[in-house]
């Protein structure tokens, strides 16, 4: 056996002992996020006096202005070309201020039509030239698009649904009753839709309508850290969840706001913790952008005018976060990833996390085509892996869309280990060292 004087057993020690500092860190011991700070987020996200964060209320306004708050406490940077943290833009909302219909000399009830019209008056008879179209469909099943042309007609039509019809009807009435956002200013054709016995007869009408138009200016709160290597600075990976709710629906047992915790005050949360963690640390190679969008629940406006501000393809991968507040099918300490067979992201976050006792899974609820339904999907459709993290067992969640969707309602540890697990199932990506598969178009060409 060789034998070394004392000074050299000293200095290989020494230098031992620095090399082991220097070491990166495993998964398992690298710091998590922020438990205080995702508590202090879900309650004030999720609280009363966000009014259920609707896009075009005012507490969609005060939700922004804490997370754009937050934002500037930690000091992160803006996306080029707007000053601060608030991307905004217009969407218009349409709203039914007055309907009279007859049909065949027959006044039909209020309850039993409906307007969906960019138009500030209608004043249509069955003599104009040219006239309304007009549709009339019996008891028989409705054809797939009928719900389309009613609800963004490309003509002037007249749709009459047989009474056999009342809960389609009522399920278009429900959609339609509180005013239409959408993203464009309202086009020029109009739809009238009435639930009445079908005539046999040649159809006579009259149709007087009053429109209100209102643009409205709504936002998403976007945060910048710039990438630390030059080679990958300009590559982005986007953190993202939508922060917009419901607002208030009709009361129920005296409560009427839909405070959207798990959904998704716990996935805004996410964004922020991450945020605060990916700042602490200091060292990501690429761009990462933190991103809460607006109106998803109205169409995902939001998403698609974000995209529409950065180049597809320079966005390295997408992490939305979508319902992460209660515990997942597969126990503690686990999410789901959705779409997880269109790009190698999923394989990728798993092996990340191998010897943590966290674990992803693929979407067990393929059926719910969850892949489409949250902001990931518009992204995704440009080849971005963007994929959405959840642990939500939708098909019993009985809370989801209610007013009972509270933070007491939330397990904020499991919600902190899902958060933590995010951020260190990141690193291979945020370093630059790992680049998930893009997209192909054709996986996601069209919604199911």
């Amino acid at each position: 056996m060789q034998k070394f004087p004392p000074i050299v057993l000293f200095l290989l020690l020494v230098s031992s002992t620095l090399l082991a500092q220097k070491k990166t860190p495993s998964a398992t011991t690298t710091p998590g996020v922020s438990a205080a700070t995702v508590e202090r987020v879900a309650r004030a996200l999720a609280a009363d006096d966000m009014e259920g964060r609707a896009s075009t209320q005012p507490g969609g306004l005060k939700a922004a202005q804490f997370l754009a708050a937050e934002f500037q406490r930690l000091g992160l940077g803006s996306l080029p070309g707007i000053t601060g943290y608030e991307q905004v833009f217009p969407v218009y909302e349409t709203k039914t201020a007055a309907l009279y219909v007859t049909i065949n000399g027959t006044n039909i009830p209020p309850d039993k039509a409906l307007l969906v019209s960019g138009q500030a008056h209608l004043n249509w008879t069955d003599t104009d030239d040219p006239a309304a179209r007009v549709m009339v469909l019996g008891p028989q099943p409705l054809p797939a698009q009928i719900y389309r042309q009613i609800l963004e007609p490309t003509e002037n039509l007249i749709v009459i649904l047989d009474p056999t019809h009342a809960a389609e009807f009522q399920r278009l009435v429900g959609y339609t009753k509180k005013g239409r956002v959408q993203p464009d200013k309202p086009g020029p054709y109009s739809c009238v839709a009435v639930l009445t016995t079908t005539p046999n007869a040649a159809i006579k009408f009259r149709v007087a309508a009053n429109t209100t138009v209102r643009p409205i200016e709504i936002r998403n709160v976007v945060a910048v850290l710039p990438g630390h290597d030059p080679a990958k600075a300009a590559e982005m990976v986007v953190f993202s969840s939508h922060y917009d709710h419901l607002g208030l629906l009709e009361p129920t047992s005296g409560d009427n706001v839909a405070n959207g915790a798990d959904d998704d005050a716990s996935g805004t949360t996410a964004v922020v913790a991450l945020a605060e963690y990916f700042k602490k640390k200091n060292d990501n190679a690429r761009t990462l952008v933190f991103a809460a969008f607006t109106a998803e629940e109205i169409g995902g406006f939001g998403s698609q005018y974000f995209s529409r501000q950065l180049d597809a393809k320079q966005i390295t991968a997408m992490f939305n976060i979508e319902m992460i507040g209660k515990q997942a099918k597969f126990g503690p300490n686990t999410a789901f990833i959705t779409g997880f067979d269109k790009s190698d992201f999923g394989k990728l976050l798993q092996r990340n996390l191998t010897g943590t006792p966290f674990r992803f899974e693929p979407d067990p609820y393929p059926e719910q085509n969850l892949f489409y339904r949250s902001d990931n999907a518009t992204l995704a459709r440009l080849g971005v892996p963007a994929h959405t993290i959840s642990t939500d067992q939708i098909p019993t969640d009985k809370l989801y869309h209610t007013v009972d969707d509270e933070i007491e309602t939330l397990d904020l540890a499991n919600m902190t280990a899902v958060i933590t697990a995010i951020a260190r199932s990141s690193t291979g990506i945020v370093a630059g060292q790992q680049t998930p598969t893009r997209i192909s178009p054709e996986a996601v060409s069209q919604r199911p």
